[in-house]
């Protein structure tokens, strides 16, 4: 990673992730896991089902232990940092999203910004600027007094976005943001965030099953298989038939070419 560590928002060196039980006992669930993260970048982690996608982001982002390496955030390790202090670093917006039916869109973009109100949660005239600024951004704002119960799935994930965007953090994490949208939403979601990621400066890091939109939008992507796992641009990650072992070579192919999965005959 050498030079670019100096610029990384976050940073994973020979991290092992999996889960702790009792009696300290560890389930290994990939290794050796190295990566250096820029802002302005969008970045897209792929692989398949069960492969440990989301164990990943639930360790960078604190939610779990990791079993070894170490994780730099901002260029501090992120073992020494608060929660308070890690959520004003990394907003992450879950597959499942909270209870927020009875919320306004307004309600819930404004939560985004716990870390900074008082102990009585009062917004200040900075917090209500910001909440805005997301809500256009995200283009949201039209939404702003219905009740989240009332949005489309798609409008629902825009307004999880525009969470993430209030809290004001160099690092926005999803997991699976385009889950349950038709392919018109799937790549509107992903435009938007490559969007925010360059006019914004965020680093913008997600996990999806979408690989062929990832290949085509992402900045650079993180492919997890049960060998190693591989960080670079799309082009690079092509070059090195990374995306053609991701399945059984009898039942998908991938066209290096067209960047696209097919299913063989």
């Amino acid at each position: 990673m050498g030079k670019e560590n100096k610029n990384s928002t976050l940073e994973a060196a020979n991290l092992a992730i999996g889960y702790l039980l009792k009696k300290k006992k560890e389930i290994l669930i990939s290794k050796n896991i190295n990566f250096s993260l820029q802002k302005g970048e969008l970045i897209g982690l792929v692989g398949s089902n069960g492969i440990g996608k989301s164990t990943l982001l639930r360790t960078l982002t604190a939610m779990q232990p990791k079993l070894n390496g170490s994780i730099i955030i901002n260029q501090q390790d992120s073992t020494t940092l608060s929660i308070i202090q890690l959520s004003t670093k990394i907003s992450v917006v879950l597959t499942k999203a909270p209870s927020v039916s009875n919320l306004s869109v307004y309600e819930l973009v404004s939560l985004g910004r716990y870390p900074y109100t008082n102990w009585v949660g009062k917004l200040t005239h900075s917090d209500k600027q910001s909440i805005e600024e997301a809500l256009q951004a995200t283009e949201v704002l039209k939404f702003a007094q219905k009740k989240c119960f009332e949005l489309s799935d798609g409008q629902l994930q825009r307004v999880l976005i525009a969470r993430a965007l209030a809290q004001d953090t160099p690092i926005i994490i999803l997991d699976e943001p385009t889950t349950h949208l038709d392919l018109y939403h799937r790549a509107y979601v992903l435009k938007l965030l490559k969007k925010l990621a360059s006019e914004k400066e965020k680093t913008i890091l997600f996990s999806t099953h979408e690989i062929d939109l990832a290949i085509h939008t992402c900045n650079k992507m993180i492919v997890m298989t049960p060998d190693k796992v591989y960080f670079n641009t799309p082009d690079m990650l092509i070059k090195q038939e990374c995306f053609s072992g991701l399945f059984p070579s009898e039942i998908i192919a991938f066209n290096t070419e067209t960047r696209t999965f097919s299913i063989k005959k």
